[in-house]
């Protein structure tokens, strides 16, 4: 037997955004801040550390100096100025002393057991004159069983070393001692006040960093927020926004890279509009006309038929117009051609071939142009028989049309010649436009005028263009030239 389990499914929430609300200026400037800080401590624990070794070493070799001074005093047992013999030890601490002068932070003792206590004599930095060593302190330091340490006075730490004397009649326990000390406050004192000027001149330090990276970065990020307010003015209807340029630093090929997109989606957006406005345009007369047969149709079996047979007519319309409007929208795109370097004969004969299967004229292949092109031939033919197809058009059977092609130092031509009644001049300069139709029409009245826009697309396309050259009454003639070469691509 089996348990069913009731899973309840609930819909998940919205996912937070990742990342921080606080500004890119203040993070900038915080890392700045941050780094500057890490840096300047190290350098201050450093020069705290470098400085205290340096007078731990200064202190240590001090208190082994004095030591060995007066170790070789007492080893000659006399008096070098006078010859006399030194046997009071307390005679020697003032002999010695008195030769002394001590270091900054620096004091010399002589301490002899008198009985019960203990009588001394010093040498010391004047500074010191003030910081009193009693008894129980002395005691300490004598009665230590290590030869040097530190002790607590009232003039702060004092480091030490001590070196035994013993009594002049003979025997193993000291009776003397003579004491190097230095007070490691006192000596210690510049270091700390380096320290703190450190510290003091590091604080202005990261206040001034603060203030020059929050300006820094704001002229800095000021093209990245031109960018974002560019961007939030940003519509559909309105894409004419460019940021401007200066200089050649990463923020200006940002602003560059930026502009380069706003072409991009506005010549996008503007072929989707003309696509809408065109197949709007176009398509609303053939929905009308079978909206219109279709209302009035009756039952004569008859009169059906030639209904179903107009509707299919401008369906078929409909259909070559919606490919026609695709092709040209495609024109826009990157991929609207396939170029490869191509022989110019073979492209001529083959579109020659295929034009006269169009309909019957009087086809002539006038010239042909020899070398190879740097073209899509498959573009170029749908061009040329697109031309070919207008010329048919325009003239009656057994009419001639010429056809032909030339090879030039930097470009390649092909064009179509009828024998129709040509272009007016008024006409010359818009009949490449779309849905644009010559005053004198095509002869069967059809055609949504976008043949020669997609011959226009195609020249331009690879970078050439469509021209006419006609005489009314004379014929026309139709033809693109584009770039030879690979260097348009």
């Amino acid at each position: 037997m089996t348990t069913a389990t009731t899973v309840e499914l609930r819909p998940a929430g919205p996912v937070p955004a990742s990342g921080t609300r606080v500004p890119a200026r203040v993070q900038i400037m915080g890392w700045l801040v941050l780094v500057m800080a890490a840096g300047l401590a190290t350098v201050i624990l450093l020069v705290s550390e470098f400085e205290h070794r340096a007078i731990d070493r200064r202190v240590n070799s001090g208190l082994e100096q004095e030591a060995a001074e007066f170790r070789l005093l007492a080893s000659r047992g006399h008096d070098p100025a006078t010859n006399q013999p030194l046997t009071d030890p307390y005679e020697l601490f003032v002999r010695h002393l008195s030769g002394q002068y001590p270091q900054r932070a620096e004091v010399l003792l002589g301490v002899v057991a008198e009985g019960t206590t203990l009588r001394s004599v010093d040498q010391r930095d004047r500074a010191l004159s003030d910081v009193r060593l009693d008894d129980t302190l002395l005691r300490g330091i004598v009665s230590a069983p290590e030869a040097t340490g530190t002790v607590q006075t009232p003039g702060g730490e004092l480091r030490w070393l001590r070196v035994d004397v013993l009594p002049p009649t003979g025997g193993s326990t000291p009776q003397a001692w003579f004491v190097s000390g230095f007070f490691m406050d006192v000596a210690t004192a510049d270091v700390d006040d380096t320290i703190r000027t450190l510290v003091a001149i590091s604080a202005v330090a990261l206040v001034l960093g603060a203030g020059v990276s929050w300006v820094v970065a704001g002229q800095i990020l000021a093209p990245v927020n031109t960018v974002r307010r560019a961007a939030a003015a940003l519509t559909e209807q309105d894409l004419t926004h460019r940021i401007p340029v200066h200089g050649r630093d990463d923020i200006a090929a940002l602003a560059e890279q930026f502009n380069a997109m706003l072409d991009r989606l506005e010549s996008a957006f503007a072929t989707r509009r003309q696509f809408l406005d065109d197949a709007g345009h176009e398509l609303r007369t053939p929905i009308t006309i079978i909206r219109g047969h279709l209302e009035v149709m009756g039952d004569d079996p008859a009169e059906r038929a030639e209904v179903v047979r107009l509707c299919t007519d401008e369906l078929d319309r409909m259909a070559r117009i919606v490919d026609d409007l695709l092709l040209l929208a495609k024109a826009e795109q990157p991929d609207f051609l396939r170029p490869e370097w191509t022989s110019v004969p073979e492209l001529t004969s083959d579109v020659d071939a295929k034009a006269r299967a169009i309909a019957p004229r009087m086809w002539q292949l006038e010239a042909v142009g020899e070398g190879e092109v740097f073209v899509d031939p498959q573009r170029v033919t749908q061009a040329v028989l697109q031309l070919a197809q207008n010329a048919v058009q325009h003239t009656t059977d057994g009419a001639v049309i010429r056809l032909g092609s030339a090879v030039h130092a930097d470009s390649v031509s092909f064009w179509v010649t009828d024998s129709g009644p040509g272009v007016p001049s008024s006409d010359a300069a818009r009949i490449f436009d779309r849905f644009v139709r010559g005053a004198a029409g095509a002869r069967d009245g059809t055609g949504a005028g976008l043949g020669l826009a997609i011959v226009k697309a195609i020249a331009e396309a690879h970078y050439g263009q469509a021209r006419v050259l006609s005489v009314p009454g004379r014929g026309a003639t139709f033809g693109i030239e584009i770039p030879s070469g690979s260097g348009w691509r």
